[in-house]
């Protein structure tokens, strides 16, 4: 009787996933505008925070004054107090397409408290352009790994434009080459929009708010009010607490890209658990109470439904195996998206364990002093701010 509850209420979950929640799961949020769009085309400004990022940066550069974009367009490329060059490959990268001239390197400064590194280098570069006569009309925050198509930020300023959008995101499609990659990211992906499914974000009605720190195009005047990069100075989760600021302050979007990409591999499985182990404790809040909650509900949603398919009886068994199937089926359209095999579906509940050591292990680095470590910088303790799943 005890497996037939489970296993009625492991289905349930599972139909509840797939018909209830915004069909997350589905991946129909996409950056599909076209046209040319109306003059004048607004001014935009990158700003692109880089601590030792050699390896990625000039490719970043250059993907970004490749940009066909009518309207002006300018990059502030923070230096976080790199070690290895990066500033300088990105001024050369600028001066071999002879766009040094619209490149500003900005010499970061020492972390103040209360701030976390990134969002303390986002600052300055927003400072340095918003000094600029006149300002920008939008603020492109995105990453120094992060590689634009050549009409990828039209299409960006268009949705933006049309929709009045106050905070444009794109989730720019992580690489997914090696067997590591292969096995975590679209999981990734799929948990990402899981707990902050694109069509609740997107909606103006409901208070769920979602971006991806990569690729946000934000409106100056929005983030102005919403009080700068100063309100999320200790956000360890620094993209979807900005959503939330920004979202008071007009409609978002947040959307699945083939056009913008991270070229930042993750070749072996710790360079997997170091992304997610980063933030995922700020995730629960920093609260022992939701961890023990999360890991519980993981197990349920996840592990029991093997468990059952594989050791129990009878209809316990049946049901067991249908949310398992389920399972893999609404892992299908993210599997499609990345390229890679649908037989991956029937190993979610493996991967599921695996992140769900990797958030245990989030909550271990905390207790350490070692939340968000990045770079060879922790940001200790530091609560970020995350928006509640409804």
């Amino acid at each position: 009787m005890a497996n037939d509850l489970l296993a009625s209420m492991v289905l349930a979950i599972w139909v509840y996933l797939l018909i209830g929640r915004g069909g997350f799961w589905l991946g129909r949020e996409r950056d599909d505008a076209t046209g040319t769009g109306e003059g004048p085309w607004p001014a935009i400004a990158a700003v692109i925070p880089a601590r030792d990022e050699a390896e990625s940066v000039g490719r970043t550069i250059t993907s970004l004054l490749q940009q066909d974009y009518p309207g002006e367009f300018s990059i502030f490329l923070v230096d976080d107090q790199s070690r290895d060059g990066t500033a300088e490959i990105a001024r050369t990268a600028a001066a071999s397409l002879g766009a040094a001239a619209r490149l500003t390197v900005v010499s970061g400064r020492q972390l103040p408290a209360g701030w976390t590194g990134k969002l303390w280098a986002q600052q300055q570069g927003v400072e340095a352009a918003l000094a600029v006569s006149p300002p920008p009309d939008y603020l492109l925050l995105t990453d120094a790994d992060i590689v634009y198509t050549l009409h990828a930020l039209k299409a960006l300023t268009l949705r933006a434009r049309r929709g009045g959008y106050v905070l444009t995101s794109l989730m720019v499609k992580l690489r997914c080459t090696t067997l590591a990659e292969r096995f975590f990211i679209p999981a990734f992906i799929f948990f990402f929009q899981m707990l902050y499914p694109f069509a609740w974000a997107n909606d103006p009605r409901r208070g769920t708010a979602a971006a991806a720190g990569g690729c946000m195009l934000v409106r100056r005047d929005a983030l102005v009010q919403a009080g700068g990069m100063a309100a999320i100075r200790d956000a360890l989760i620094d993209d979807c607490t900005l959503a939330i600021k920004l979202k008071a302050q007009g409609p978002i979007w947040i959307g699945l890209t083939q056009n913008v990409s991270s070229i930042r591999g993750y070749a072996a499985l710790a360079d997997i658990r170091h992304m997610v182990s980063r933030t995922a404790y700020a995730q629960l809040r920093y609260s022992p109470l939701v961890l023990a909650g999360t890991v519980i509900g993981l197990a349920i949603t996840f592990i029991a439904p093997v468990v059952l398919a594989l050791f129990a009886v009878g209809a316990a068994r049946f049901l067991g195996l249908a949310a398992w199937l389920l399972m893999a089926l609404a892992l299908q359209p993210t599997l499609r998206f990345y390229r890679v095999s649908p037989l991956w579906g029937v190993a979610l509940p493996a991967i599921a364990a695996i992140y769900m050591a990797f958030t245990v292990d989030s909550a271990y680095q905390h207790w350490r002093g070692r939340s968000g470590m990045w770079k060879g910088r922790a940001q200790g303790d530091l609560r970020g701010k995350v928006s509640e799943l409804r």
